[in-house]
């Protein structure tokens, strides 16, 4: 039994997974890549996959590619994890609080509506070429689908749980703990989930536009020095990369999801 009931929550778990197949027309594609071009005549500007591999070889074996990846995650995390923060916190404020949505609202979609390639000589400005600008200019960029999501999680919250929550004399904070936070909570994960992708190009966008330490100034340098290997290996290396996060995430969701009723039990 115990052996069962493992495996049906490894099954659970493992369910939202992409399927490994839908990677098989990218490998057809650089198999064909490879030997339409062979190792004899090698282009200069659409190198095989081959010469991919000997340039991310070259970066790792010079140190460069460990320490540009730290850089890297080390940013997609903690803009991840503050743009939830923020998002989440923001809108609840805004969806719980018809008084701070007319007061916020206007300043919100002003926001939400600037480029995130606009705010950097901004950012450049008043924090200078560190990674606190990179980490500054991701979350705030990566909060817009948790903060929309989280209000209109909120807005939709049936009234019956705050009718509840009122007859328990339940205080202000005690509600957004117990009621409206883990109602938001299934909401809350889709725009982390939106905001994953969002994360990791913005990351990048920034390292590219800046030249700060990580794959995207990697990227840059290769692509001044006319490393054409180097930059396509860089670039499957980062949608490698991007692949793993989204498995990892999904796993997490998948975790905290079991709590939560399935969609067609919620009120």
């Amino acid at each position: 039994m115990k052996r069962h009931a493992a495996y049906s929550t490894a099954k659970a778990l493992l369910r939202p997974l992409p399927p490994l197949r839908g990677l098989l027309p990218l490998a057809l594609g650089l198999a064909a890549w490879q030997l339409a071009q062979g190792e004899e005549r090698v282009s200069a500007y659409f190198p095989p996959p081959s010469a991919w591999w000997k340039g991310m070889d070259q970066l790792a074996a010079s140190g460069r590619l460990v320490k540009a990846s730290l850089a890297t995650l080390e940013t997609i995390l903690l803009g991840l994890i503050l743009a939830a923060m923020f998002g989440a916190f923001i809108g609840v404020l805004v969806g719980v609080s018809p008084r701070a949505r007319r007061a916020l609202g206007p300043l919100l979609e002003f926001c939400r509506a600037m480029p995130p390639p606009a705010i950097v000589p901004l950012a450049i400005l008043f924090l200078g070429y560190d990674e606190r600008m990179k980490l500054t200019i991701v979350a705030l960029s990566a909060m817009w689908p948790v903060l929309l999501n989280t209000t209109a999680a909120v807005e939709r919250i049936h009234p019956v749980l705050l009718d509840v929550s009122v007859s328990f004399h339940l205080t202000t904070l005690d509600c957004v703990r117990r009621v409206i936070f883990p109602s938001a909570i299934p909401a809350i994960l889709l725009g982390v989930k939106v905001s994953l992708p969002l994360t990791i190009v913005l990351t990048l966008l920034v390292e590219i536009l800046t030249s700060i330490d990580g794959v995207g100034a990697l990227m840059i340098a290769a692509q001044r020095n006319y490393q054409s290997a180097q930059v396509y290996g860089l670039l499957a290396y980062v949608g490698f990369f991007g692949f793993l996060l989204n498995i990892a995430f999904s796993l997490i969701d998948a975790t905290i999801m079991r709590r939560w009723p399935p969609r067609n039990q919620r009120t």
